[in-house]
C-alpha cells in the first residue's frame, strides 16, 4: 500500500494481508504499535526520499534507523525509494538517487531493496536490486522516450460509429464551431467522449490538429471538439461509402498508441490510462 499507513486502516492491513509502505517517522511509530498489539508478522516497506522530495523518510533517518532495524523487529521486509527523472535518461538526478540509494542500502543488510519503476529498469544493474517496479510500461506506455518502444501495446479502445455525415464547404462541426470543412466532407461520429476518458484537448479544431482514430484501416483526424459522449472523425479521405454505422473506430491499438493519444492532449500516457474505465465496457483478454 503505497501511499503509508494508518491507524484507522489497520484491521484492513490483517485482512488483506497487506503490507504498508512507511512514509514518516510518525508512521513508524504507529506501525510499530499496532505490530506489537496485533503480533502480526507481515511485513512493511520504508520508503526513503533520495530526491523526489513526496514521501518518504530522509536519508538522514534512514542512516539513523539503519541500526535500529538490524537489531528491533520493526517489520521492516522492504527498502525503497523512487526515481524523479528517470524517464529523461541523462539527467542528473538520476545518478545522484542511485548513488544515494545504494549507499543506504549498504546500511540495511540483508532487507530486500527496489528502486527501479519502469524506466528505471533500462539504467540496468546499477538501479537493479530485488524488486522493480514496472507501471505504465506494462501497459504499453514507452518507458524510453527517444528511443524505440521496447514494450508491446495491451490496452485498446474502441467506439462504434453512429452515424455518418456529409458537409458543405464551409460548414463546422461540433460545440464552437471550431472546425471547419475547408471542402466538402465527410465525417463519421462516433459513440464515445470525455465521459469516457479521451481529454477533450485532444480535440481537432481550425486552430490546431487533434487526435485521431483508425476508420477502415486509414489514421483519419478529429473534427472538432471532442463531446462528452461523442467525437467527430474526418473520413473524407476515405473512399465514399467505405465507413457504415456500425463500423468500429480504434482510438487506441492498431498503430495509434497510448503515448500517440496523450501527445495529442499535451499530457502523458498515465492520464490516458487513468480516465479510462468507469464507462467502458471491457474486455480481458488472456487473463
Amino acid at each position: 500500500m503505497l501511499n503509508g499507513f494508518s491507524p484507522a486502516a489497520a484491521t484492513a492491513f490483517i485482512e488483506l494481508n497487506a503490507q504498508p509502505v512507511i512514509n514518516s517517522a510518525a508512521e513508524l511509530a504507529e506501525w510499530d504499535a499496532f505490530v506489537a498489539a496485533h503480533k502480526w508478522q507481515g511485513g512493511a516497506a520504508l520508503h526513503v526520499d533520495t530526491g523526489m522530495n513526496r514521501l518518504g523518510i530522509s536519508a538522514a533517518e534512514a542512516a539513523a534507523l539503519a541500526p535500529r532495524v538490524q537489531h528491533e523487529n520493526h517489520g521492516i521486509t522492504l527498502l525503497m525509494s523512487h526515481l524523479a527523472c528517470a524517464e529523461i535518461a541523462d539527467h542528473p538526478l538520476n545518478a545522484s538517487q542511485i548513488r544515494l540509494f545504494r549507499e543506504l542500502r549498504m546500511l540495511y543488510h540483508g532487507v530486500p531493496a527496489s528502486l527501479a519503476n519502469s524506466s528505471g529498469i533500462f539504467f540496468g544493474d546499477s538501479a537493479h536490486y530485488e524488486m522493480a517496479r514496472p507501471g505504465a510500461a506494462l501497459y504499453g506506455i514507452n518507458p524510453t522516450p527517444g528511443r524505440a518502444n521496447p514494450m508491446r501495446g495491451v490496452v485498446e479502445l474502441t467506439g462504434r460509429i453512429l452515424q455518418v455525415r456529409k458537409l458543405e464547404q464551409g460548414e463546422t462541426v461540433g460545440y464552437g464551431a471550431a472546425w471547419t470543412a475547408r471542402r466538402a466532407s465527410r465525417v463519421a461520429i462516433v459513440a464515445l467522449g470525455y465521459a469516457d476518458g479521451l481529454l477533450r484537448a485532444a480535440s481537432g479544431t481550425d486552430r490546431k490538429p487533434g487526435g485521431a482514430a483508425i476508420i477502415a484501416a486509414k489514421r483519419c483526424p478529429i473534427a472538432g471538439h471532442i463531446s462528452m459522449d461523442l467525437i467527430c472523425i474526418d473520413i473524407t479521405e476515405l473512399p465514399d461509402g467505405v465507413v457504415h454505422r456500425g463500423d468500429i473506430a480504434t482510438f487506441i491499438g492498431d498503430r495509434i498508441t497510448v503515448d500517440d493519444i496523450a501527445a495529442s492532449a499535451g499530457t502523458i500516457g498515465y492520464e490516458i490510462l487513468t480516465r479510462l474505465g468507469p464507462r467502458c465496457h471491457l474486455v480481458y483478454r488472456g487473463a
